[in-house]
């Protein structure tokens, strides 16, 4: 029966229809959508103590399910590179080391192309840039992977970072004069230099740096592997280790990095995988 509700649970979300789930505990859950780029809520049942799962070689966040008293829910982030044709495989570690495999469905997401042509100074990368932005791309690698276990999240709907449009980009691929780029990792939010950024949600601040292309950055991890990422600050306001309430200002919009104007990128990772922040936001 227990398997049957899982899996039951993971169709109704990759059908494309959103579950509130903020009923599911006492951390207020994020919208569910169970496709690439998205979050998978699954049961796990019962259990005498809180178990541990890994979606592949990733820890996952497992919380508390209060409506049913002693089981428990993974909060699963879904890379855009997962192949929804095939299902998706949790690792669940129990009392005794029993583990156990439960499979959940993604449903197909299409997410928009942008193809560009351009002059090529703006798509190759100086030897020197190359080399910077490899460095970085290694360290933000490492820094993204965070799974902080002593740190449960107080909530997982977050509270918008800066005031503006939001765009709906996430997930969007670039094409550059026929040269594809990686999906776009965050939402655009437009508001002119010098407007506040606050943290989304308690946290400590991971890391904060001045990168190639993501420009003045600060990363907040909240617990569990759920982390924000703030980009193109014209300030930044907080240092590594900074313990954070929410709503703690952190820096300012600005237009810093591989950027043609001023404004905030926001991200969200869950399980090192960026997934589609308005899922964790109130609607616009």
């Amino acid at each position: 029966m227990q398997r049957r509700h899982l899996v039951l649970l993971a169709l109704g979300t990759a059908g494309g229809l959103p579950l509130r789930a903020a009923a599911l505990g006492a951390t207020a859950l994020p919208d569910a959508l169970a496709v690439p780029g998205g979050v998978a809520l699954v049961d796990l049942g019962p259990a005498p103590t809180r178990p541990t799962a890994r979606l592949g070689d990733r820890p996952v966040m497992v919380l508390p399910h209060a409506e049913r008293a002693g089981d428990w829910v993974a909060v699963v982030g879904i890379s855009l590179a997962a192949d929804p044709r095939g299902r998706q495989v949790l690792a669940v570690h129990g009392d005794g080391g029993r583990v156990r495999e439960l499979k959940f469905a993604l449903g197909p997401k299409a997410y928009a192309e942008q193809r560009l042509t351009v002059a090529p100074k703006h798509v190759e990368l100086s030897p020197a840039d190359l080399a910077r932005h490899e460095r970085e791309r290694v360290h933000l690698g490492q820094v993204l992977q965070r799974f902080n276990r002593a740190r449960e999240p107080a909530t997982l709907r977050l509270l918008v970072p800066t005031p503006g449009p939001r765009s709906s980009s996430f997930g969007l691929r670039r094409v550059f004069n026929g040269q594809s780029r990686n999906p776009h990792s965050g939402m655009d939010i437009a508001a002119p230099t010098g407007t506040p950024v606050v943290s989304a949600a308690a946290g400590e601040v991971l890391d904060t740096g001045d990168y190639f292309f993501n420009g003045h950055t600060v990363i907040v991890d909240h617990g569990m592997g759920l982390l924000t990422l703030y980009c193109h600050l014209s300030a930044v306001d907080a240092a590594p280790g900074a313990v954070l309430e929410a709503g703690t200002p952190i820096g300012k919009v600005g237009a810093t990095g591989r950027v043609t104007g001023a404004h905030l990128h926001f991200s969200v990772y869950l399980n090192a995988a960026p997934v589609d922040p308005a899922l964790f936001l109130p609607a616009a």
